[in-house]
């Protein structure tokens, strides 16, 4: 699993100007189940994603293709972990501890 922490590089209104195009980006990795949470830091300098069920290669693509990204607002800090523990609703997404 992966918590995908993004921080704005650019004034708020440049992060506005995209906010279409990132919510679409959004949506569609919803839909194809990689993502599993999302929302904006507080104070709102960037935002974290909270995704899985792909490689560490398959979301830095995913990263990468962030309309964000693309028009250079925002940078990720990628973390990967092992979800040993999870609520009830996440339980399809729990990993066994690597030994």
């Amino acid at each position: 699993m992966f918590v995908m922490e993004l921080t704005y590089t650019a004034p708020i209104e440049a992060v506005e100007e995209q906010m279409d195009a990132h919510i679409a980006w959004l949506d569609g990795h919803y839909a194809a189940g990689v993502f599993l949470a999302s929302g904006r830091k507080v104070p709102r300098d960037g935002g974290v994603v909270l995704a899985g069920g792909v490689s560490r290669a398959e979301i830095e693509k995913i990263a990468a293709g962030d309309p964000f990204t693309m028009a250079g607002v925002c940078e990720y800090r990628i973390t990967e972990f092992i979800a040993t523990k999870t609520s009830s609703d996440l339980a399809p997404v729990r990993e066994s501890p690597l030994t």
